[in-house]
């Protein structure tokens, strides 16, 4: 049974992850483009959304593994309940290529034939090693990092790149969005990554994943930026980002 105030970390997550939203703003070149610009590039946002799809489909991989470790772990409730978040999410990466296909014609073969990004790898390789080392945790507060930072930001971005690109050719990203609010992912993915939190240790544990994960996402923006954007940046100035932007 854990000691901790689940309520009270969760409230101390949340603000920490608003400080990180304010922080990659201020901090990741490109970080404003899907929010301000009126001039989105094509190769930027088929580029972007490409990776988002592949990064989906990896991620798909190693939830399979976290519901393995949490039935390892006894947790077999939790473990339910990540098998039927992996069922809810399993498709959303086509809801992305749906809106590619209207807007460009690309196809999902196309997408799955195209290289991850380089951050993306590092972030999978992240995963694998706590899965193997130290558990679920990092790939469960990978989600909720996301659930919460897209709850917060994706709204505004769409609602700008809608007015670029046209609603239409949007309409798979803005159905995810309204989808995860509908159905409050957020509150669904804590209570899971909950199971894992049990005294002080395993705080300290969060709070330097969820720094990581920061790092680790801006690092994939900055690469995002420097492959489409501005290509004097080097491909190892990405793990260098993944340590230094880490909050």
């Amino acid at each position: 049974m854990s000691n901790i105030n689940l309520d009270q970390l969760r409230s101390k997550v949340d603000t920490f992850l608003g400080e990180c939203i304010e922080k990659f703003y201020m901090e990741v070149p490109g970080a404003k483009t899907q929010m301000e610009s009126k001039t989105i590039d094509i190769d930027y946002f088929k580029t972007h959304t490409i990776q988002t799809i592949l990064r989906i489909r990896h991620k798909r991989m190693i939830d399979s593994l976290v519901v393995k470790s949490l039935i390892k772990d006894h947790k077999m409730k939790e473990a339910k309940a990540w098998a039927d978040y992996l069922e809810d999410e399993m498709m959303h990466g086509q809801m992305f290529g749906k809106d590619l296909e209207r807007l460009n014609g690309t196809t999902m073969d196309e997408i799955y034939n195209t290289d991850t990004f380089f951050a993306t790898k590092l972030l999978n390789g992240y995963f694998y090693y706590t899965l193997e080392l130290e558990g679920p945790m990092a790939s469960l507060a990978s989600a909720y990092f996301l659930e919460t930072t897209t709850l917060h930001t994706q709204p505004q971005w769409l609602d700008n790149l809608e007015s670029v690109l046209g609603k239409d050719n949007l309409k798979g990203a803005r159905a995810h969005v309204d989808y995860d609010g509908e159905v409050d992912h957020t509150g669904f993915v804590w209570d899971v990554l909950a199971s894992t939190i049990n005294n002080e240790k395993d705080v300290e544990t969060l709070m330097e994943h969820m720094s990581n994960l920061y790092g680790l996402f801006s690092a994939y923006f900055l690469e995002l930026h420097q492959k489409t954007s501005d290509k004097s940046l080097d491909q190892k100035s990405i793990p260098n980002a993944a340590v230094s932007l880490a909050a």
